[in-house]
């Protein structure tokens, strides 16, 4: 479903897969929402393991607005992830990943 080439990653949510991306717009909505600092530091706690639930918790949501989704952060609170917390941390960290590097020849 998601296109690692366009920067997408695939999650399921509730037993539906979505499509996630970190458009401009939805990371120009993260870095307003975040509690400190900015993009940068964002992506430092995640290459030092200091990132925190609300971390992913965010870029899940930004990731999911990139994708199309209209929903509330707050509609995740009860979610079911697959794979659960360590699978959302995946996602996030291939979100960061996919939006900040260039895809290697296949």
């Amino acid at each position: 479903m998601a296109n690692p080439w366009a920067g997408e990653v695939s999650l399921s949510i509730d037993g539906v897969p979505h499509r996630l991306k970190l458009t401009l717009g939805a990371l120009a909505e993260l870095e307003a929402k975040l509690e400190t600092g900015t993009l940068v530091d964002l992506v430092s706690r995640f290459e030092t393991g200091g990132c925190s639930s609300r971390d992913v918790l965010a870029l899940i949501v930004a990731g999911l607005r990139g994708g199309g989704w209209d929903g509330r952060p707050e509609d995740l609170l009860r979610a079911d992830i697959a794979g659960g917390p360590v699978a959302a941390a995946q996602a996030a960290a291939h979100l960061l990943v996919r939006a900040f590097s260039i895809p290697e020849p296949r």
